[in-house]
């Protein structure tokens, strides 16, 4: 797993696409949030969004 964001870091460098770092990282964020979110006080708030 570490070796993935190792390289996409590396990609990132070398193409200067830095810009697509704020989105992976809200795209982390989110995925983070419904993973430990589904089982919780949060899921009914999250139900409009899916």
């Amino acid at each position: 797993m570490w070796r993935l964001g190792k390289e996409f870091l590396l990609f990132l460098k070398q193409e200067k696409k830095w810009w697509l770092l704020p989105l992976m990282l809200i795209l982390l964020l989110l995925a983070v949030l419904i993973l430990f979110s589904s089982g919780s006080v949060l899921a009914p708030f999250m139900y409009p969004f899916m």
